[in-house]
């Protein structure tokens, strides 16, 4: 069974990934106050923990997720373009899944390396838009339908 293993916003532009235990997400504002949580396809990003090992094994670093810049993490999923339009449920949460979250060159400030260690097999995860508000917390059940 699949869980939510991480929760992260940032509340300016290039700031730092903020770690909180729980946050009510909402169709207007995303996760928390996070600063990108406006409508649109791009509201929240949700990255696999199985998938963020294996991006950095492929080179031979060990990061905290929150070097993604991704606002959850799960464990018990990989992502792929399959996924495309299908609802990941996390508590009471739904998430439309619009696509893929490409890796970009903060990545590879960050790590020499992570960006093309992201690039394949949807590793840099998915980019979802809210379609019901509702707070979710570490530990909650994560749905892919």
């Amino acid at each position: 069974m699949a869980s939510l293993l991480g929760i992260s916003y940032k509340t300016v532009k290039k700031g730092p990934m903020i770690e909180t235990g729980s946050a009510l997400v909402t169709t207007t504002s995303g996760v928390a106050q996070d600063v990108f949580g406006r409508p649109g396809k791009r509201q929240v990003t949700v990255m696999s923990a199985e998938q963020w090992r294996v991006a950095c094994d492929s080179i031979n670093v060990d990061l905290p997720w929150t070097t993604r810049r991704a606002n959850l993490l799960v464990e018990g999923l990989c992502f792929s373009q399959q996924d495309l339009g299908k609802t990941l449920e996390i508590g009471a949460l739904k998430l439309l899944i619009t696509g893929e979250t490409d890796p970009c060159k903060k990545m590879e400030i960050a790590q020499p390396g992570l960006e093309n260690a992201l690039l394949p097999d949807w590793r840099g995860g998915v980019t979802c838009r809210v379609v019901n508000d509702a707070t979710i917390a570490i530990g909650d059940t994560v749905i892919l339908s």
